[in-house]
């Protein structure tokens, strides 16, 4: 008996499998080309005459106006709402842009919210930064202070010689000399009192944060405390004392 030699049509097998993307690409492009298209259907709207208009297709007197799409048995299909005028989109897209930017602040104030808990996991621990903070500002009111009473100790001297010309005119390197240490003076006087300003920014700064932390360590859900005054921050609070520094003088 002859054996049969039977293949199996893969030629055809394989036409087949290529139509498969070219049909699903030509469906999705007729989805889309409907999609762009009016819904079918019979639309129906009253005019600014109070007169009830009826179309195919919708209707360009109701633009403004609320349509309805009707089906063949005059059921209702669907309802178009009224297209917006350039003013009225401008105050939908204002109204939108407000909703994100509220949403927006909301998401920022829970991400501050955990990471000021994922920094500051005890009340020790935030006592620590408040104290690191304060020391830069301490550190400068030490240089201050140092430095006033090497200004004093200049100071005498120069006062010292300005007796022996005393009813007479000072000679002017003298007289530059005591101008140049008051002004000194002066200058320091005003930085100490910028630090004993940037000393209680600072604790009140902490102060703050600590308040929130203890609500938060104390379960109240992240965000819930409303937003965090950027300048009430450790951050901030270590830039601010660089201000604080003494003058050069």
């Amino acid at each position: 008996m002859s054996r049969l030699n039977v293949r199996p049509p893969a030629r055809r097998f394989l036409s087949v499998a290529c139509l498969v993307p070219i049909m699903t690409g030509v469906a999705l492009e007729a989805a889309a080309q409907a999609s762009a298209q009016p819904v079918t259907g019979i639309y129906t709207c009253i005019d600014d005459k109070g007169r009830r208009l009826t179309a195919d297709r919708p209707i360009a007197e109701c633009a403004g106006k609320e349509q309805q799409i009707l089906n063949r048995d005059g059921s209702l299909r669907a309802v178009v709402p009224p297209t917006l005028t350039a003013e009225e989109r401008a105050e939908k897209e204002a109204r939108e842009r407000a909703q994100k930017e509220i949403r927006a602040a909301a998401a920022d104030a829970v991400r501050r919210d955990r990471n000021l808990v994922a920094r500051f996991p005890t009340e020790a621990a935030h006592g620590r930064a408040r104290e690191a903070a304060l020391d830069t500002v301490r550190l400068a009111m030490k240089a201050t202070e140092v430095r006033l009473r090497e200004l004093a100790a200049e100071r005498k001297p120069l006062r010292d010689e300005a007796e022996f010309y005393q009813g007479r005119q000072l000679p002017p390197k003298l007289r530059a000399q005591q101008d140049a240490n008051e002004a000194a003076v002066e200058a320091q006087r005003g930085a100490a009192a910028n630090q004993d300003a940037e000393l209680d920014r600072i604790n009140k700064l902490y102060d703050v944060e600590l308040d929130r932390l203890r609500k938060l360590w104390g379960g109240a859900p992240a965000g819930s405390l409303g937003p965090l005054p950027s300048s009430s921050s450790p951050g901030s609070a270590r830039s601010g004392s660089a201000a604080s520094r003494p003058a050069a003088n």
